[in-house]
């Protein structure tokens, strides 16, 4: 394959500094092990030069020296491993005028604040759970009575600050929860959110509204190995801590879902892709109300790239390998970058 894009930046988080999205706020060695993965399926592409960079002092200089034809913005950590600062590197390129894959910073403003993403969702006829938004300052007495109820950041990645005691079915348990959230994460809004104990599913995407988006199979979240008494949620410790049940039996399977359930998530992932402005692939997740009725719980515009993640796993269910997953959503920035000319 010949073609002006060729020579493909690959940008990840920095190893050698602190990173809040890993337990202790450091790389590990799964960490280590999921890179490597990921640059040889990439180096398995044929008709494309890859460059590796993870070291941010110098990335900004590599972006504007080097400048190349492509970059796969694979820095979902943020910049300095900064989560705030994850927009920052596309913009950066957008002034440079070097395209790259994932979702613009306009994306990731509206799909960061995830109250934000429900009114959207709302708005469109998604269905949400119900919500109360309670800012950083709020005093904690006036906490609404929403039980059993989900308390996690309005804004945060990687499922920080959703452990496995998020999940709250009293006052007592929602007021402490709520304050070690502020303890934990000074000055982060939190949600108040409906916990729904139904099933959890992941609907995955790959492409392009305008050039076709490939709806992967849908996933679901196998909790029945959990130990009796802990709550079926994917809390920091399924991410993070290897030691931990939530680690080590949560697993993930091919959903098994009824027609109808399954046309209407993929055609809300589709409306909800294009009016957040995602691009090249993404990831949407819901999860069963009590009363039966899936409801929207997150979107990841630049989703986990891992080959353990569950866009592979979504993948591996259509049969596709994870080193054409990476290609698929290369090509399909590729095509993007070259309807733009």
């Amino acid at each position: 394959m010949t073609h002006r894009f060729r020579r493909i930046a690959v940008i990840t988080g920095d190893p050698s500094i602190a990173d809040p999205t890993k337990r202790g706020a450091s790389y590990h060695e799964e960490d280590r092990l999921t890179h490597e993965a990921m640059m040889a399926a990439f180096r398995s592409l044929e008709g494309y030069e890859f460059l590796f960079w993870s070291e941010h002092e110098r990335l900004l200089d590599l972006l504007r020296d080097q400048r190349p034809d492509l970059v796969v913005n694979f820095c979902d950590t943020g910049f300095r491993n900064v989560p705030t600062q994850e927009l920052n590197l596309p913009a950066y390129m957008e002034l440079l005028g070097i395209p790259y894959t994932g979702a613009s910073p306009a994306a990731m403003v509206l799909c960061f604040d995830k109250a934000i993403v429900r009114l959207v969702a709302q708005s469109l006829g998604v269905a949400v759970p119900g919500e109360v938004y309670f800012p950083a300052d709020a005093p904690l007495e006036t906490a609404p009575d929403l039980y059993p109820a989900l308390i996690k950041p309005n804004a945060a990645d990687g499922s920080v600050g959703i452990t496995k005691d998020s999940v709250v079915r009293n006052r007592a348990q929602a007021l402490d929860y709520l304050g070690w959230l502020r303890a934990t994460l000074p000055g982060r809004d939190a949600l108040i959110q409906e916990y729904l104990p139904g099933p959890e599913y992941g609907i995955g995407v790959i492409g392009n509204p305008d050039t076709g988006l490939r709806m992967l199979p849908a996933l679901e979240v196998d909790f029945s190995r959990l130990p009796a008494g802990l709550n079926p949620i994917l809390s920091f410790e399924s991410k993070a801590m290897p030691d931990s049940p939530y680690w080590t039996d949560i697993k993930f399977k091919p959903a098994k879902l009824a027609t109808d359930v399954e046309n209407r998530l993929e055609g809300w992932t589709r409306t909800l892709f294009r009016r957040l402005g995602l691009r090249d692939y993404g990831r949407f997740d819901f999860r069963v109300a009590a009363d039966g009725e899936p409801k929207l719980m997150e979107i990841n515009p630049n989703p986990a790239w891992a080959n353990d993640g569950k866009l592979a796993f979504m993948a591996g269910f259509a049969g596709i390998e994870y080193h054409d997953m990476l290609r698929l959503v290369l090509e399909a920035a590729v095509a993007r970058a070259e309807r733009a000319g």
